[in-house]
């Protein structure tokens, strides 16, 4: 019992001391806090250490916008910044947007600052391009092109330069197309205007028309951004596309003759084969016949149908006509 009232004093001490260091470390925010007319409470202080979240930028941020005339509790700046997002973005982008007289709230602004979270860019860059309008290079250079190409109804091709600006749309800047989305679009468009041309003079004389003609497409439907304008900034002439395409198809004709005439060929001297070999077959025949000839004279002296008189008769026949064969320069043919 004697020894109660020193458990208690100890128990005192210590609430005492860790009441002293809380004070110790959030007066200071604190006491800033409410000298600019934007408290936080200690216990909020305490309790966002303890979820570790940077008391001094929650603090920070939330005095920023209230002297901007933007009263933003401290829960959902301390909420954002557990969700991944960048408080401080989202306050001077609400800022920025406040002064310029842009409707954008807080949770749409935090979107935003989720939405482009890993991507390279910012609300805060997103804000900003809607008050100053960026300007997009067509086609982009980092993407290894340098001009649109196009080929016109006479079959002479252009090339063109564009510059797209364009400003943010906030109300569609969480799950609109980025600026790739644009470039395509407005590339698409460049083709197809410099198509329905008739000549390539035509585009060179009014290229203000491949810009109104785009323009009037609505391509900026379901993007992030608004395209405000579209500049032709150079126009060149390309190659005779026509020309090349007639000259290719007429080279493939060519070709194409050509095998078909290879095919005829082919099949003409496989005909001139097959006739060279009947005729081997019949002089073959000839040969053969020929052959018989002896044996059937033989047959006839033995049976008494050819004499002697007349196997001289025919030599001498014979012999008369290779002599005149030999006069006349002709082949001299062997007797039987």
């Amino acid at each position: 019992m004697e020894s109660l009232p020193l458990v208690g004093l100890i128990l005192i001490l210590l609430i005492g001391l860790v009441l002293f260091l809380v004070l110790f470390k959030f007066f200071g925010l604190w006491f800033r806090a409410r000298l600019a007319n934007a408290p936080v409470g200690l216990g909020k202080l305490v309790g966002m250490s303890l979820r570790k979240v940077p008391v001094g930028l929650i603090v920070d941020s939330r005095i920023t916008a209230v002297k901007a005339g933007l009263d933003i509790p401290s829960d959902p700046l301390e909420a954002h910044y557990l969700a991944g997002g960048d408080v401080g973005h989202v306050i001077l982008a609400l800022i920025a947007a406040d002064k310029a007289g842009i409707s954008l709230d807080f949770n749409r602004a935090c979107a935003i600052d989720l939405a482009t979270k890993g991507t390279g860019k910012t609300v805060l860059e997103a804000v900003r391009t809607s008050i100053n309008p960026k300007v997009i290079d067509c086609p982009n250079a980092a993407m290894g092109r340098a001009t649109i190409d196009g080929v016109a109804q006479d079959g002479i091709g252009v090339k063109v330069k564009a510059r797209v600006t364009v400003r943010s749309h906030l109300d569609r800047f969480v799950g609109g197309a980025t600026e790739e989305t644009i470039i395509a679009r407005v590339g698409e468009g460049i083709v197809s205007s410099i198509g329905s041309a008739a000549s390539y003079k035509d585009v060179l004389e009014n290229p203000d028309r491949i810009s109104k003609t785009v323009l009037a497409k609505g391509l900026d439907s379901g993007t992030a951004f608004e395209i405000l304008s579209i500049d032709i900034a150079d126009v060149d002439v390309g190659e005779n596309i026509g020309a090349k395409l007639q000259a290719e198809q007429a080279d493939a004709d060519k070709r194409v003759a050509q095998a078909k005439a290879e095919v005829r060929r082919a099949a003409a001297v496989a005909v001139e084969q097959e006739m060279r070999a009947k005729t081997q077959e019949q002089r073959a025949k000839v040969v053969e016949a020929e052959a018989q000839v002896p044996q059937a004279m033989a047959d006839a002296f033995r049976s008494g149908n050819l004499g002697i008189m007349d196997y001289v008769r025919m030599k001498n026949v014979e012999a008369d006509t290779s002599m005149r064969e030999s006069i006349a320069g002709g082949e001299k043919k062997d007797p039987v």
